[in-house]
């Protein structure tokens, strides 16, 4: 039986810890890159604080798929043609000008220089292209660029010679210019093929946006929407250069780990209830990576993430849980959340205040109208504090502008959501929240009505217990919602053969005579069982049937007991038989509900009522619960004890009229 315990317990940790590792491994793929220099701008910012921001390296911006294809388009309409020397036919056509040396030397070096100079710029083969048209001319190992128009055609290279040799006044009858003429810069298809692929190819995702030494923005300035965006994509490209993706992942997994383990920690040494329960502690964790992914998806679409209501959090696992659970999951909440914000104490410190404030104003969840105060101190808080840290931290110029409120009005107005919220969670997840407590207690309720038709005296006795024990948890600490729906519910059980029991019988002859104390000790007793029974039949809250299991712990029935020693003697019995099957109270609530169960019933049995029977009694039942262990898994002090007994006796002595004798 150890063994499998320690089996069940090994395995219910480990699924918190994968609960743990998925939800860092989720957080820590979101959380943005720019986020890990702590100098991420949000909508937020008005000033830049820091030191004089001077590039150490050029800032490239990657491109849009639109850029580059216009880019691709662009190119594709100027994409050169490549012609390539030969200058065999030159060679050939310039031999034949020899002839004309012997005739007319001057007339022949004339000529010549012209052609040289005419071929050296090039004829180009016609291939019906536009002045306008780029061109790359390869001669060996050699390439020059530029447009048509430079090059000469065919005609217009006779049209050139033609006239220099005119301005040069020379004779042309005998000469035929044409025959010294022929083109020397070819069209290759091959080559123009694959020099415009690498053109192509050589397009990047990248362009220059600032160089090296620039200075992006000085300390003190105002930001743009253009100065903050520059410098993220500066960060964004420095993080990605200094540290492998891979690295930066590993750490942020680690390091939201850590956080992710401090709130298991806090449930495992403060709430081990509630780190029992692997429902409820999703449940935390759920919260805490919805909100996470609401940040996410409003600093992504450039929206302030302090529209989200996060002091939903607190307001909704204090409905749950108690109050410190809401504030520490809060603040696991808020420190996530703050990978989004570029002035992180800003945000922190504003949404740990708000929610503190929140949850005082929602200390007991008594009515609905409490939801609306909350809303009205969280708008206040924000704004309080908003303007109160602008002026003493930041920018005072920004309180001025009224749409810096508006995040803060949205997102304390959203608190008045929390009632629909707290419906679905109950249905989702099985908890009972401080309003189905406040449902349970209608005494028009079919149990509560059933039993105060047919069983008044437990009914009474109900009322009474539930009176004493919503005191004593207002004064030591607790659920005091909770204990009363307890109370009202703990002696359902003693519907059947409600004749048994003392508080029930209006004759003076009780059933009991005509049995044998150990069946009139069975019959007491069954009301504990029959009372679960009858609390699963009409679908009650576990945390309700805790209370009818451990009202009576696991004391036995005295008075039969006694009985039976007097009758059998002490050897003969088994005490097992007159003691009820338990289990003994586990927190304050079932305890506190145990003392003044016994309290009260014994209360009634008293032939006197006054001051001192009183006190005596209350001692009395008390200390028999602390000698029989009854208390011992519970949380409760001496301390806490001590006020109960005065609290009791207080409150008995107003209920019986009960005068306290002084000393004559």
């Amino acid at each position: 039986m150890k063994l499998l315990n320690k089996l069940q317990a090994k395995h219910n940790l480990l699924l918190k810890l994968i609960l743990v590792v998925i939800v860092s491994i989720i957080a820590a793929k979101l959380i943005p890159i720019e986020s890990d220099h702590n100098l991420k701008l949000g909508a937020f910012d008005k000033v830049w604080n820091h030191d004089d921001l001077i590039l150490e390296q050029d800032l490239f911006e990657k491109k849009s798929e639109s850029e580059i294809e216009s880019e691709k388009a662009i190119l594709l309409k100027q994409l050169p043609s490549v012609f390539v020397f030969n200058n065999e036919e030159r060679e050939e056509k310039l031999a034949q000008l020899e002839l004309l040396r012997t005739k007319n030397l001057k007339q022949y070096e004339t000529i010549k220089k012209i052609l040289d100079e005419i071929y050296d710029v090039g004829v180009i083969e016609n291939i019906e292209l536009k002045s306008d048209n780029p061109v790359v001319v390869l001669d060996g190992s050699e390439a020059k660029t530029g447009l048509r128009s430079y090059f000469f055609s065919l005609n217009e290279a006779y049209d050139e010679l033609l006239k220099r040799c005119r301005d040069n006044k020379l004779d042309l009858n005998e000469v035929e210019l044409s025959d010294y003429l022929t083109i020397n810069l070819f069209f290759n298809q091959s080559k123009t093929t694959s020099y415009n692929e690498m053109l192509l190819q050589s397009i990047t995702d990248l362009k220059l946006i600032i160089s090296k030494g620039e200075v992006i923005i000085r300390k003190g300035e105002t930001l743009s929407e253009e100065n903050k965006s520059l410098i993220n994509k500066y960060l964004k490209t420095i993080q990605k250069q200094t540290i492998p993706l891979t690295t930066i992942l590993i750490g942020r997994i680690g390091f939201v780990m850590v956080l992710s383990l401090t709130l298991l920690l806090y449930l495992f040494f403060f709430r081990k209830v509630v780190f029992g329960h692997n429902k409820q502690v999703a449940f935390l964790y759920l919260v805490i990576l919805t909100v996470f992914s609401c940040s996410y998806l409003l600093n992504k679409y450039q929206i302030p993430v302090f529209f989200i209501p996060f002091v939903l959090v607190p307001v909704i696992i204090r409905v749950f849980f108690d109050s410190r659970t809401a504030l520490f999951t809060h603040l696991i909440s808020i420190l996530f959340c703050s990978f989004f914000v570029y002035d992180k104490l800003e945000f922190i410190t504003i949404q740990l205040i708000v929610g503190i404030g929140v949850l005082f104003s929602i200390s007991e969840m008594r009515k609905r109208q409490q939801l609306i105060n909350a809303s009205f101190v969280a708008i206040l808080f924000y704004v309080l504090l908003f303007v109160l840290y602008e002026i003493g931290f930041n920018n005072a110029i920004s309180i001025s502008k009224l749409q810096n409120y508006f995040p803060f009005v949205v997102s304390g107005s959203l608190v008045l959501f929390a009632s629909p919220i707290i419906y679905l969670m109950e249905k989702l997840f099985g908890f009972v929240s401080d309003f189905k407590f406040l449902e349970l207690c209608d005494l028009n309720q079919p149990l509560l009505r059933k039993l105060s038709q047919e069983v008044p005296g437990t009914f009474q006795h109900s009322l009474q217990v539930a009176n004493l024990a919503e005191e004593a948890i207002y004064y030591i600490g607790g659920s005091t919602l909770l204990v009363r729906a307890g109370a009202m519910y703990h002696d359902i059980g003693k519907m059947y053969n409600p004749d048994y029991f003392i508080e029930n019988q209006a004759r003076e002859v009780s059933p009991h005579i005509l049995m044998q104390p150990k069946e009139s000790a069975q019959i007491i007793i069954n009301h504990v069982i029959k009372g679960i029974e009858m609390a699963k039949a009409h679908k009650l809250p576990e945390q309700i049937i805790d209370f009818i299991r451990t009202h009576h712990g696991t004391t036995t029935v005295g008075f039969f007991l006694g009985m039976e020693k007097k009758e059998l003697g002490t050897e003969n019995i088994n005490e097992d038989d007159f003691k009820y099957p338990g289990p003994i109270p586990f927190n304050k609530e079932t305890a506190v509900l145990m003392l003044a169960d016994g309290v009260e019933a014994a209360s009634r049995s008293l032939k006197k009522h006054d001051a001192y029977t009183i006190n005596d009694l209350v001692d009395k039942v008390i200390d028999y619960k602390i000698n029989q262990n009854q208390l011992i898994n519970a949380d409760i002090t001496y301390k806490d004890i001590t006020l109960i007994r005065k609290i009791f006796k207080k409150r008995l002595i107003t209920i019986y009229h009960a005068r306290i004798e002084y000393p004559s």
